[in-house]
């Protein structure tokens, strides 16, 4: 490293990964160190706290590619994103939109959105490459946590505790007119799942209530999404 002279950003991105990357390890000897002593309840909350610092360390080591100025960097790195965290996108057989995020959303102040929104942008716009954005009328974005069945603590989680700013944000921008109350409702649930899963829909409000239906008769079990809206609803 360069002790003379200013350090390069790539250089300064690797101070900064290596130091998380410590804290990272630290946390995670404080989860073991709980587990082997067979004290659960601190496991629990260590456990949290190396979730935390490790999203923060993977947000980090996103950039850092980046840093080193080549061209393909950024290609090459959002290409990484969507093969890592393979989102799901598409139209139901009904014609609404969904997202589906093969993880539960993070905590406000306890988790990083960047880490979801990261790998949502690029797959968005991928997903609309040569498509043009819809822009549904006053509708109902749904927000259903589907948790592991497998951890059903999981079911308690505070809906209005979860960070959905950045991903709705991201979504309204293409397939909605605004996400203000006079174009938009938010619902929010939870259901259990074979995996941790986050669903999000954009039905039109005179259709919600066809959604709640077909959510509550388990119609969601195999959700086909389309590339576009069926035909038939294009007309």
């Amino acid at each position: 490293m360069k002790q003379d002279q200013q350090k390069t950003a790539f250089e300064q991105c690797f101070d900064t990964a290596n130091s998380r990357l410590k804290m990272t390890q630290r946390e995670f000897e404080k989860v073991e160190m709980y587990l082997k002593s067979n004290d659960i309840t601190d496991a629990y909350e260590a456990a949290f706290d190396f979730a935390y610092s490790a999203e923060q360390l993977t947000l980090i080591a996103r950039t850092m590619p980046i840093y080193t100025g080549h061209p393909q960097a950024q290609k090459r790195m959002e290409d990484q994103m969507i093969e890592t965290v393979p989102i799901k996108i598409g139209f139901t057989q009904e014609g609404w939109f969904c997202v589906k995020i093969p993880a539960l959303l993070p905590k406000k102040q306890k988790g990083g959105p960047e880490y979801i929104s990261g790998a949502l942008w690029p797959a968005m716009q991928r997903f609309f490459d040569g498509k043009d954005r819809i822009r549904y009328p006053k509708s109902v974005i749904i927000y259903r946590h589907v948790f592991d069945r497998n951890h059903p603590e999981r079911a308690n989680r505070d809906h209005d505790n979860n960070e959905i700013n950045m991903v709705t944000d991201i979504v309204a921008f293409y397939v909605m007119h605004d996400d203000s109350p006079q174009w938009c409702e938010h619902y929010y649930c939870s259901d259990a799942g074979d995996e941790d899963e986050t669903q999000v829909f954009v039905v039109p409000q005179d259709e919600f209530q066809n959604w709640f239906y077909s959510m509550e008769n388990g119609e969601d079990k195999d959700i086909y999404l389309y590339e576009s809206i069926p035909e038939q609803l294009q007309e």
